[in-house]
């Protein structure tokens, strides 16, 4: 075939492709071609360069920046949120919207979802949800106990229940405090079987959606009744404590910082988060930023829901 012919071949296989939307198998039916031809000749169209694909990305999405983070962080996936910058409120709305719409995609039968208890931008996820079609074998889990005084606690069960509600899912609590004031303490409720029933379906999550905290607590905590002592927030700072995912400690550098408190925890540990397909970490705002660097760095979660503003600083980190 002289190379005009085969140009023109090629053209009007893509023609009829590409503007008057036939199928391969039709337009190998329609020219006397295999199927196997056609899609050769469509893969030299782009070779040729008479086929050129552009991408116009709508304004408020950031694909480049979400690729940047997956590779700079070996990320599974990354989302970027079109957001105000010094709005913390409106950062978490924004966020939670965004990783409603993340959930409701990802879903699939004997989904087990962990949550954790007590973030601001996990609350706005929910509210943000809409209910889902029931799908066989979803539960939802609570991986941290309540955070703060007795009345964040039942807030805490409320959370977790509406989003068992929204997912059409069996719900299982963790109703325990976060933190207890002494190691004794928390090994006496790790033998309660209701808490027994929470922790033993820790390792089968499959699904994690978790908030990245900063060293100091966020207004909503603070309210709440401030779960750590001076003691505590000297060691923390002493450590060089930056942020904390599920009320595990890390410095900038994502390692874990040892204050001994970790001892009086009650949630998922971190070695079992990054064993979960979807650890997902919501978190956005400069308050936030280094300890949302630290649990990128330390590879604590591999899906990471943040603000444009955010991502664009962590994308120019070294």
């Amino acid at each position: 075939m002289a190379r005009i012919d085969e140009l023109r071949m090629i053209a009007r296989v893509a023609r009829l492709y590409y503007e008057m939307d036939k199928r391969q198998s039709e337009i190998a039916e329609q020219l006397g071609l295999s199927q196997t031809t056609v899609s050769r000749l469509l893969s030299r169209s782009k070779e040729e360069g008479i086929i050129r694909i552009s991408i116009n990305m709508p304004k408020g999405v950031y694909t480049e920046l979400e690729e940047a983070l997956v590779m700079k962080f070996n990320l599974r996936d990354a989302i970027v949120v079109d957001s105000l910058d010094n709005d913390e409120n409106l950062i978490q709305r924004d966020l939670g919207a965004a990783a409603a719409y993340y959930l409701e995609s990802a879903i699939r039968p004997n989904e087990i979802i962990g949550i954790s208890s007590w973030s601001a931008t996990l609350l706005a996820l929910v509210d943000a949800l809409h209910p889902l079609p029931r799908k066989a074998g979803v539960k939802v889990v609570q991986i941290l106990g309540g955070v703060g005084n007795p009345s964040v606690e039942a807030h805490a069960t409320r959370l977790t229940s509406r989003l068992g509600q929204l997912v059409n899912g069996e719900v299982v609590f963790l109703p325990v405090p976060g933190i207890l004031a002494s190691e004794e303490a928390r090994n006496i409720l790790l033998g309660d079987d209701v808490t027994k029933n929470a922790l033993q379906l820790f390792d089968s999550v499959t699904t994690a959606l978790v908030g990245i905290g900063a060293l100091e607590p966020s207004p909503l905590l603070a309210e709440s009744g401030n779960i750590f002592s001076a003691h505590d927030m000297e060691m923390l700072h002493q450590g060089k404590a930056v942020g904390d995912v599920l009320l595990h400690f890390f410095d900038i550098n994502g390692n874990l910082v040892d204050t001994g408190m970790d001892k009086r925890v009650i949630s998922m540990g971190l070695a079992q988060l990054t064993k979960v397909n979807r650890a997902i970490g919501v978190a956005g705002g400069s308050r936030k930023y280094s300890g949302i660097l630290g649990a990128l760095r330390g590879h604590w979660v591999n899906i990471l829901i943040t603000d444009r503003f955010t991502a664009a600083r962590l994308e120019k980190e070294d």
